[in-house]
């Protein structure tokens, strides 16, 4: 007669540990390369530019569609005007929402249309010398290039 051996108790508490282990590094692998989440965190990284004032980096950020829109230099240049000298602001905070997919997207009427595009909103918290306001923006952020690329909307 064969001798059928039974898994230990020790085995059977490690393959469970293992398996337990690989769900949890599943999971957080799906959260961290989700298409949201990375949406997310290009416009995370885009506003943390703009608060710091350097909006060559966030510039860097846009689609091209968006460069077209206004060259590198006057953009740094228009932001610092508005936010910086018109409204007394030298900072802000802000806060994100939550990614919203969109499946086709213009930018504007003569815009192309993009695919699998991310509506994300943004309050912006200014405080200044003609008193606090918020700025709530509804940003877009597609892939171009395999990079994801902020839009803003130019609809009418």
């Amino acid at each position: 007669m064969a001798n059928k051996s039974r898994p230990s108790r020790g085995m059977i508490t490690l393959m469970i540990l293992i398996v337990g282990i690989l769900t949890i590094f599943l999971s957080l692998k799906f959260a961290f390369f989700s298409p949201s989440i990375q949406a997310m965190e290009r416009v995370d990284e885009f506003y943390k530019y703009e608060a710091d004032g350097d909006f060559a980096h966030s510039w860097d950020l846009f689609h091209s569609a968006m460069k077209e829109k206004f060259t590198k230099g006057n953009y740094i240049q228009d932001r610092a005007h508005v936010f910086m000298n018109h409204f007394g602001v030298e900072t802000f905070t802000y806060t994100i929402g939550k990614a919203e997919e969109i499946k086709k997207w213009k930018m504007s009427k003569t815009g192309p249309l993009l695919k699998n595009v991310y509506k994300v909103s943004v309050t912006q918290n200014y405080k200044g010398k003609y008193g606090n306001f918020d700025l709530i923006q509804e940003v877009f952020i597609a892939k171009e290039k395999g990079e994801w690329r902020v839009l803003w909307d130019y609809n009418q």
